[in-house]
């Protein structure tokens, strides 16, 4: 079995932090993760710097990562005006996202769910590299409470033009058999499905592998756990990438990456950052003892 994981820490795990790095150190950590070969990368968004001050000069950082043959590198968009600044960068994928429920439309987008769905097939239709729409609140909404899985399943028929599906649990409360009847239920439209979840009540990694059970190609995780949501704070961090890495090769899944390599980016990074992140991998004592 192999799986691509996608580190969205230099987009989704900055995002949610106070400080704002230089554009110069979010490209090293875009590197250093291009390094410990993930096969992909969620390098950057492209959003208004008055409104995502974290993800301020996004071209910068895209142009100073050191590339390497292998690893895909993708960026997030929420409306056309971002696809065309994707559009112009030297990136291998767009990610565009809108959300399961009207409400999470109108407060992170500013449109309603069937404008949300619209910009999304606008491009898509004009979209010349591969696309993958993620809908977010697939499994809980912070403003609606519980979300149908019908309602996700008809969304993603909606967007089945899309070259993948990638379901994120925004507010870390899926758990794993709602996720593998989800990802199973989503399968069926005959697009690569993913996961993007949260590790909010600690079933981050039970649910990623039910992921796995359910056919998901890709999954999302965030470099030492960094990520949330902030329209709900109490959703703690995407799902430590090395922690995943961790458990799903112990367990015959190949994933490609350097372990040690991104560990290490890990300890780094918490240096940056001056505080202890979420991963629990590289605090446990060496293997084999």
């Amino acid at each position: 079995m192999r799986v691509t994981i996608c580190d969205v820490g230099p987009r989704d795990g900055l995002q949610n932090e106070d400080a704002v790095l230089p554009a110069a150190t979010r490209s090293e950590l875009v590197s250093r993760l291009v390094a410990a070969r993930l096969p992909r990368v969620e390098a950057v968004s492209f959003v208004r710097d008055d409104v995502v001050p974290q993800m301020a000069g996004a071209e910068e950082v895209v142009a100073a990562v050191e590339r390497r043959d292998g690893v895909e590198l993708s960026g997030l968009v929420l409306n056309e005006r971002g696809y065309e600044r994707f559009a112009a960068a030297a990136l291998d994928r767009v990610n565009c996202t809108l959300a399961a429920t009207e409400t999470f439309n109108l407060r992170n987008g500013n449109a309603s769910l069937d404008e949300a769905v619209a910009r999304v097939k606008a491009i898509v239709a004009r979209a010349e590299k591969p696309v993958t729409v993620t809908v977010s609140c697939a499994w809980g909404c912070p403003f609606e409470g519980e979300v149908d899985p019908g309602v996700v399943a008809d969304l993603c028929e909606r967007l089945r033009a899309a070259d993948e599906l990638v379901l994120a649990d925004t507010i870390g409360v899926a758990t794993p058999r709602r996720v593998r009847r989800l990802v199973e239920r989503v399968s069926i439209l005959g697009r690569p499905v993913g996961a993007h979840l949260h590790n909010t009540r600690n079933t981050g990694c039970a649910c990623a592998w039910a992921a796995l059970d359910g056919g998901v190609t890709v999954l999302d995780a965030s470099v030492g756990g960094l990520g949330g949501c902030p329209f709900s704070p109490q959703a703690t961090g995407n799902v430590a990438t090395e922690d995943l890495v961790w458990q799903l090769e112990r367990e015959g899944v190949q994933t490609g990456i350097d372990l040690d390599a991104l560990i290490a980016t890990s300890r780094w990074l918490e240096s940056v950052l001056g505080r202890r992140l979420e991963g629990y991998v590289y605090r446990a004592a060496s293997w084999p003892a």
